[in-house]
């Protein structure tokens, strides 16, 4: 019979907690890396020199049509053997799973990020940018100082789209140790044999999150109905 005490209260509850708090922080630590870089890497992409299109071209190719798991194995099993030793101890001597997690999935998620942002730009009407240009700005001046400010606001929607898929992407860090929200599961799982209570724990955790995330989106798309520049 489904025992909700089991996971409301007592050791097992705890572990779950911890679990959604660490699940919480990959997921904002990783946000807040990734939109930067994607910014940058859809300036790259869109740069007037041919060598910088093709490097953020690479980048975005390379990322996208590579699994999320295999970005994390890489970055666990093989990334750090690619250091100097003492960098390498340095690193396991801390919490290398959620490092290796939080890069991979910045990695990732900023590769798609970089779509939506340059998706905004080109939505910018290009008069714009000649205007800035004729004004005596650079690419980069014009970009920030006249481009992006419109276009990051065309791209909120799928930003918080992209933000979603992250939350649940989170999950995954499960395979290389992370002591996130399923790892937490499977532990109490393990140690109970109840999967019913734990794995409900985590299904409400991330639905609950998730439905936080569209709720947001909801409420801007009905804030602001229509984006026109």
């Amino acid at each position: 019979m489904f025992d909700p005490a089991l996971i409301l209260s007592g050791q097992y509850h705890d572990w779950l907690i911890r679990g959604l708090q660490l699940s919480l922080q990959i997921a904002a630590i990783t946000w807040v890396l990734a939109v930067p870089l994607a910014i940058v890497v859809a300036l790259l992409r869109l740069a007037p020199v041919a060598a910088l299109r093709a490097l953020g071209s690479v980048y975005v190719e390379a990322i996208r049509n590579v699994p999320l798991l295999a970005h994390l194995l890489f970055w666990y099993f093989g990334a750090p053997e690619l250091l100097p030793e003492r960098l390498k101890q340095w690193l396991y001597a801390g919490n290398v799973e959620v490092v290796s997690a939080v890069v991979a999935l910045t990695l990732y998620t900023a590769a798609y990020m970089a779509e939506d942002i340059r998706s905004g730009i080109r939505a910018i009407p290009t008069v714009q940018f000649e205007a800035a240009r004729a004004l005596g700005f650079g690419f980069l001046a014009s970009m920030r100082r006249v481009i992006l400010p419109q276009a990051l606001r065309v791209t909120i929607p799928p930003l918080i789209s992209q933000t979603l898929n992250l939350w649940k992407d989170t999950s995954i860090a499960t395979v290389i140790g992370v002591a996130e929200l399923m790892y937490q599961a499977a532990k109490v799982e393990s140690a109970t044999f109840r999967s019913a209570e734990a794995f409900a724990f985590a299904t409400a955790a991330y639905l609950t999150v998730s439905l936080a995330i569209t709720g947001l989106a909801a409420w801007y798309h009905h804030r602001y109905p229509t984006r026109t520049v």
